[in-house]
């Protein structure tokens, strides 16, 4: 959409998977400006950082393992160091692919690339949060990593919502916990939301998109009026968004609880997905019980 409206300036790389992200079509479009560097993440990522050099805006998609893990070394020392204007897609994030096996599993993104200076993370919930956020950061002068899923997500909004880097959005209202959510736990916690309320329980949903910058305000907010916090990822709890929300926490001294929802430092079994989020409690069944187990104790 963006390059039909002019944006000459846009080109997209992949590295063999132009097919399963979706990318092709762009292909299909536009030949000249679509380049596939075959099973070589790291060159793709190398020359994206030429192309950017020399004004254009690249956006490199790929899985995320194959993207975030495999190329880190080339995403610090070739894009963000120099702080470049490419955008990263990594998509079937956390444990999408499923039955593909661990070397196709990506837990441990986010605690990667957040610590990478210059690099702004949008995790994006849905179709139309994926799509707001291409847009709304099309213009952005420094490098941008986008973790969304693999094509499959339940719709969370009807239309493209607002996006801003550093923001979130609150998507339900509550007293006694907030749940703080990104990507594929953001549904998973709405519909948490819903179970807890037949029994009494009214929980905060928050889609915090922005995980660096990450938008501070929810956070003092839900400590001062709750007492409890929960994130929610799909993604390992060691050095993921709960840490990030766990910084916040500890620097502004907010005296809060926080449950980290999520991967428990281990690597997932092989399966279909929707019974990996089952088994590891990232559905809404789970997310519910994680908060009423919690609530308990008070």
């Amino acid at each position: 959409e963006l390059a039909r409206e002019g944006r000459d300036d846009i080109v997209v790389c992949t590295a063999d998977l132009g097919r399963p992200t979706g990318v092709n079509v762009f292909g299909t479009k536009f030949p000249d400006r679509y380049f596939n560097f075959g099973i070589a993440e790291r060159n793709m990522i190398g020359a994206a950082a030429g192309m950017a050099t020399d004004g254009l805006t690249p956006y490199i998609s790929n899985y995320s393992f194959f993207l975030a893990l495999m190329g880190v070394e080339n995403i610090r020392n070739d894009i963000c160091y120099p702080n470049l204007k490419v955008r990263m897609v990594g998509t079937h994030s956390g444990i999408a692919m499923g039955y593909y096996g661990t070397s196709h599993h990506s837990c441990e993104d986010i605690g990667v690339l957040r610590s990478l200076a210059n690099l702004t993370i949008l995790a994006p919930c849905d179709g139309n949060a994926i799509r707001s956020a291409l847009r709304a950061t099309v213009d952005h002068p420094g490098p941008v990593y986008f973790r969304v899923g693999r094509g499959r997500e339940a719709p969370v909004y009807e239309q493209p919502p607002t996006t801003r880097i550093g923001g979130s959005r609150i998507l339900r209202e509550g007293r006694h916990a907030t749940v703080l959510a990104i990507g594929n736990l953001v549904k998973a916690a709405m519909d948490a939301h819903d179970i807890l309320r037949d029994s009494g329980i009214e929980v905060e949903v928050m889609d915090m998109y922005s995980i660096r910058p990450i938008d501070k305000e929810p956070i003092r907010r839900g400590a001062q009026k709750n007492g409890v916090l929960f994130s929610a990822e799909e993604h390992n709890i060691v050095g993921g968004f709960g840490s990030a929300i766990a910084e916040v926490i500890t620097e502004e001294g907010l005296g809060a609880r926080l449950v980290r929802i999520g991967m428990k430092d281990e690597y997932s079994l092989l399966g279909p997905p929707t019974h990996l989020y089952h088994h590891y409690g990232l559905d809404g069944a789970g997310v519910a019980e994680a908060v009423r187990r919690e609530l308990k104790k008070h």
